[in-house]
């Protein structure tokens, strides 16, 4: 008799009204190539600790913002520990899937990131800026961000909100890896029109920025997103390191990338379950 194939609980809100774009397609897409390796079922992340013991493991793509349905999801963390159910991305990411203070200490710590503290005796380590971005440490999806003025800041900066600086980017880009391996990269050449991505090509020190973060993430395997925006200097600040469910952009892709994306997922998922 052939070895069982893998069981896969595949996460996903296939009705997530995403600005611009279609999460769904990305995922019919995933899920469609995925089946000939593994047996796979989509369920809501609602939905997800009542059915992943059924499951070899559970795949977390687009689930949409963990604010939609908090109790649900901290009911699945707890339960996918307590059981050691595996969970991928793995449940142990030092990044966006555990909330925004990563940014605080990378910023602290003197790294390139964009200027991030959250507490009025802090904001002189800001550059002066025309305006200031003030935004929950719990949120996503610009849930709550806010444009403000400097005289604004000593009001707001009360330990639950992330302070920047408002740079006048360049352009946005985004590094894309599977475990530690990197896939491609898309920017968006007009900054007011950040969700038209086209193909880029990152230069050795590009590449070399984006690893820093991976290499100083605590995951093994997985699918992360280094965003970053180029400052005026010509510098890459980090925005944003994404580690629960970042959205891939695949459809911005060729078909020979987007395929090559699909077969190192199925690789890497392969090692995990084997791992």
């Amino acid at each position: 008799m052939p070895a069982a194939r893998p069981r896969v609980l595949y996460v996903t809100d296939l009705a997530y009204p995403a600005r611009g774009r279609r999460y769904c397609d990305e995922d019919i897409l995933l899920t469609a190539r995925l089946r000939a390796d593994f047996d796979l079922a989509l369920c809501h992340p609602r939905d997800a600790a009542a059915l992943m013991d059924a499951f070899d493991a559970v795949v977390v793509r687009n689930s949409g913002p963990v604010l939609a349905y908090q109790e649900q999801y901290d009911a699945f963390r707890e339960g996918a520990l307590r059981s050691g159910t595996r969970v991928y991305n793995p449940l142990t990411g030092s990044a966006d899937m555990a909330g925004k203070q990563y940014l605080l200490d990378l910023s602290a710590a003197g790294l390139p990131v964009i200027p991030t503290v959250d507490r009025p005796a802090d904001l002189g380590r800001l550059p002066e800026a025309g305006h200031y971005i003030v935004k929950p440490k719990l949120g996503a999806d610009s849930i709550g961000l806010r444009t403000v003025t400097a005289e604004e800041l000593p009001g707001l900066a009360d330990g639950t909100v992330l302070v920047q600086p408002r740079i006048d980017f360049t352009y946005e880009v985004s590094f894309y890896f599977v475990d530690h391996d990197f896939q491609y990269a898309l920017y968006a050449p007009d900054p007011d029109r950040r969700w038209e991505l086209r193909p880029y090509e990152p230069t050795a020190e590009d590449l070399e920025f984006a690893h820093r973060f991976i290499a100083w993430n605590t995951l093994d395997a997985g699918i992360q997103r280094v965003d970053a925006c180029r400052a005026p200097d010509g510098s890459l600040l980090l925005v944003e390191l994404e580690d629960l469910n970042p959205y891939l952009s695949l459809d911005a892709l060729d078909e020979a990338r987007r395929e090559a994306f699909v077969a190192a997922m199925a690789r890497s998922l392969h090692r995990f379950l084997a791992g």
